[in-house]
C-alpha cells in the first residue's frame, strides 16, 4: 500500500471530529490473532479500530495499538457500552473498564451498543456527557437504533450524536435509518459490510470488479463508501485480507455498475438477535 493513497482516504467530519471513512473491525476476533491483526492493520494504513465491551477483546485491540508503529492520537478508536449498563453508575464502569483493557486514556467514539427499554436515554445520555466533559470520550454515538429509537434520542437530549451504527451491505436496504441519520447530520458506519463473505462469493460483483482489477469485496467496500456520510468497518484477520480492504480508494463504479448493484435484492438482514428492535421498513 503507497502512502499516498493512505493519505487520500476520506474522513467523515463531525462534532468537531474527523473519522477516517474505513475502519478494521474486530467482532469475532480475540486473543493474539486479533493483536495481530489490530497492528498489523495500522502498520498498512488503516487509523480507525472498531471494538466492543461485548467482543471480549479490548485488552488484545490495545495490545494490537502498542505494537504497531503508530501513534495513539493518530487513531480514531471506538468503544461500545455493555449490554445492561446504560444507567448513570454502568455507563461510567462500562467506560472506564474500555479505557482499562484498551490501556488509553480516552475513546474517540463511544456508542450505545444496543437500544434497551429498561434505561431511560436521558439518564444514558447524561451519564455519556459527563465521560465527554472529563475527556474520557471525544464523539457519542449509538449503534443499530432504528428511526423511531433515533427521535427518541434527539427529542429528549441536545447532545450531538456522532453516528448511527447498522448492518449495511449491498443485499439490505436501509435508506430509512441512512435517510434520516442524513437530515440530521449523523453519520453512518456500515457493521458486516462484506454480509459475513457472501459478497465474496457474488458473481455480479466479481465481474463488476473485474473492469477495474478489483475484487467483488473491493467493489462491495467501493460502493458503501461512495455514499455521502458512511463508513465501513469490514474485518480482516490475515494480512492480504486487510490490504485488499483498504485498496479500494483508487476507483470509482460508474453509473451503470451502481444500477447493477442497486438491483441485487436488498431484503437479507444478517445480524437479528431476540433483543433487536423492530427495524425499519425500507423508504
Amino acid at each position: 500500500m503507497d502512502i499516498q493513497r493512505i493519505e487520500e482516504m476520506p474522513h467523515i467530519e463531525r462534532d468537531g471530529g474527523s473519522m477516517p471513512c474505513l475502519g478494521l473491525g474486530t467482532f469475532q476476533n480475540s486473543g493474539e490473532e486479533c493483536r495481530r491483526s489490530v497492528a498489523t492493520a495500522l502498520d498498512v494504513g488503516y487509523r480507525h479500530v472498531d471494538t466492543a465491551r461485548m467482543y471480549e477483546n479490548e485488552q488484545s485491540v490495545g495490545a494490537g495499538i502498542k505494537d504497531s508503529s503508530v501513534s495513539r492520537e493518530d487513531i480514531f478508536l471506538t468503544s461500545k457500552l455493555a449490554m445492561g449498563s446504560l444507567d448513570r453508575k454502568g455507563v461510567h464502569s462500562s467506560c472506564d473498564k474500555s479505557l482499562q483493557c484498551l490501556d488509553t486514556a480516552y475513546l474517540d467514539l463511544l456508542l450505545i451498543h444496543w437500544p434497551e427499554e429498561d434505561t431511560p436515554l436521558e439518564e444514558t445520555l447524561e451519564a455519556m456527557a459527563d465521560l465527554k466533559s472529563a475527556g474520557k470520550i471525544r464523539h457519542i454515538g449509538v449503534s443499530n437504533f432504528t428511526v423511531s429509537w433515533l427521535e427518541r434520542l434527539l427529542a429528549v437530549s441536545d447532545e450531538s450524536i456522532f453516528c448511527n451504527q447498522i448492518e449495511y451491505h449491498p443485499y439490505l436496504d436501509q435508506s430509512a435509518p441512512i435517510g434520516f441519520c442524513d437530515e440530521h447530520g449523523i453519520a453512518v458506519v456500515a457493521y458486516s459490510p462484506l454480509a459475513r463473505g457472501k459478497v465474496m462469493k457474488d458473481d455480479r460483483l466479481t465481474t463488476i470488479g473485474a473492469k477495474y482489477g478489483k475484487s467483488a469485496v473491493q467493489v462491495a467496500l467501493r460502493w458503501l463508501l461512495g455514499q455521502a456520510g458512511v463508513a465501513a468497518i469490514p474485518k480482516g484477520r490475515s494480512e492480504d485480507h486487510i490490504r485488499e480492504n483498504i485498496d479500494i480508494f483508487d476507483f470509482d463504479l460508474n453509473e451503470e455498475d451502481l444500477k447493477e448493484i442497486s438491483a441485487l435484492e436488498h431484503d437479507q438482514r444478517l445480524i437479528d438477535p431476540d433483543w433487536a428492535p423492530e427495524w425499519d421498513e425500507p423508504r
